[in-house]
C-alpha cells in the first residue's frame, strides 16, 4: 500500500481520506491537533478537532467551521476511520489516528509525557506508522520533574516578595501560562496576568481547569501590592513601556530553551526555569516505543540526528520537511500585544 500520508506545498496530506493534518496554507478540509498557532491558521473551509480544544480554537481563530470530536470517538472519511487520542501537549491537544484496510497510522502533533493538571494526559495509540514531532530531540534534553520547576519558581517569588520586588515570569500565553499558573501559591502575593495570557487563561476555566485567582495590572489599586507580585507575561512584554509600571523587579524566563546557558544569557533575564510543554528525548523515545510502530517519520526540530538514532536502533525511520515554528514562540491571542494593552488597560 501506497503511503497514507504525504507531504504536500499545503502540508500533511492524508491521501485516502482527501484531508490535511494542520496545514500551514488554506484547504478543503484540516484536522487540526491543537491550537498554537504554527499549527492552527485561518483559511480552511472546514475544521476538526478534538472537543476539548473547540472554545481554545474559536478563541484564537475567531468565526470559522470547526467540528469538535470527543477523543477516541471514531469517523469515517472517504473510508478512513479517523480518532482524536490525547497529547498532553496543551489543551485540547490530540493525536491524529488513521485506519485504512487494518494499516494504522497517527500523527502525534506536538506531544509530552509529564504530568501536567491543565490537560489530559498523553495516551499511547498503537499504530503501524509513527508520525512523530522532535522539537527537543536530542539526548541533551532532559526536564527535571514538573513539581522540583514548580518549588523553584515559588522560591524565588518568596524571596522577591521578601525584598519587595516585583517577581515577572516571561511565559508563552498558551499552555506554558497555565500550566505555571496551576502550580502557583497565591498566598505569596497576588498573581498578575498580561492580557494574552488572561485571555486565554479564561478559555482554560470555562472549560472546567482550576486556576488560582488573577487580575490584570490595571486592576491593582495597591501599588504596594505589586512588590509582592507574581507577573505572568509573553515574552513580548519584555522591555516594553508595560513594563514601566512594576519598577524594581526580578524577570526569569520558563521555556525548555532555558536548559542552554546561551538561550538563558540571550534572554537577559534574572532566573531561567527550564519547563517545556514537549516531551524531552527520554520521552519522545519512550512514546515512539509505546506504540509499537515498525515505521516511525519524525517532521519538525533535530530531524537528522532522530532518524539516525532510530536507523541505529532498528527502526525504519524517514522525515518530513514541514513549515511548522517553534510555539514555544507563540506569544498568544492574535491580535492581542503589548502595545495594544498599554493602550487599552492604561
Amino acid at each position: 500500500m501506497a503511503d497514507m500520508v504525504v507531504v504536500r506545498k499545503e502540508g500533511l496530506y492524508c491521501v485516502p481520506g482527501q484531508f490535511y493534518i494542520d496545514p500551514w496554507r488554506p484547504v478543503e478540509r484540516a484536522i487540526i491537533t491543537h491550537a498554537h498557532a504554527d499549527h492552527a491558521r485561518v483559511g480552511h473551509r472546514h475544521y476538526l478537532c478534538a472537543a476539548p480544544g473547540e472554545q481554545m480554537l474559536r478563541a484564537r481563530l475567531g468565526a470559522v467551521s470547526i467540528q469538535g470530536l470527543a477523543y477516541g470517538e471514531t469517523i469515517e472519511h472517504h473510508g478512513v476511520q479517523v480518532s482524536l487520542h490525547p497529547a498532553g501537549h496543551v489543551l485540547g491537544s490530540a493525536q491524529v489516528r488513521m485506519e485504512v484496510g487494518g494499516e494504522v497510522w497517527v500523527a502525534s502533533g506536538d506531544y509530552k509525557l509529564q504530568p501536567d493538571p491543565t490537560c489530559v494526559p498523553f495516551e499511547p495509540v498503537r499504530c503501524d506508522t509513527f508520525i512523530t514531532e522532535s522539537t527537543f530531540g536530542l539526548p541533551i534534553y532532559r526536564w527535571q520533574a514538573p513539581q522540583e520547576i514548580n518549588d523553584e519558581i515559588k522560591q524565588w517569588w518568596r524571596r522577591n516578595a521578601a525584598e519587595g520586588r516585583t517577581s515577572v515570569l516571561f511565559c508563552y500565553a498558551f499552555g506554558k501560562a497555565q500550566r505555571i499558573l496551576a502550580g502557583l501559591d497565591p498566598s505569596i502575593g497576588p498573581i498578575i496576568c498580561h492580557g494574552a495570557a488572561q485571555a486565554l487563561t479564561q478559555v482554560y476555566r470555562e472549560s472546567g481547569v482550576a486556576l488560582p485567582a488573577t487580575v490584570m495590572v490595571s486592576d491593582v489599586t495597591d501599588k504596594a501590592a505589586l512588590k509582592t507580585a507574581m507577573v505572568i507575561a509573553p515574552p513580548s512584554a519584555a522591555g516594553s513601556p508595560w513594563m514601566k509600571r512594576f519598577g524594581d523587579y526580578s524577570d526569569a524566563f520558563a521555556s525548555g530553551w532555558m536548559l542552554l546557558r546561551g538561550a538563558r544569557r540571550r534572554r537577559g533575564v534574572d532566573r531561567g526555569f527550564v519547563l517545556s510543554d514537549h516531551a524531552d528525548w527520554p520521552g519522545l523515545m519512550q512514546a515512539i516505543t509505546a506504540t509499537q510502530a515498525e515505521r516511525i517519520i519524525v517532521t519538525h526540530g533535530s530531524i537528522p540526528v532522530m532518524v539516525r538514532w532510530l536507523q541505529q536502533n532498528g527502526w525504519q525511520a524517514g522525515g518530513f520537511e514541514t513549515e511548522y515554528g517553534d510555539d514555544e514562540a507563540d506569544d498568544g491571542v492574535p491580535g492581542v500585544s503589548t502595545a495594544a494593552e498599554d493602550v487599552t488597560h492604561a
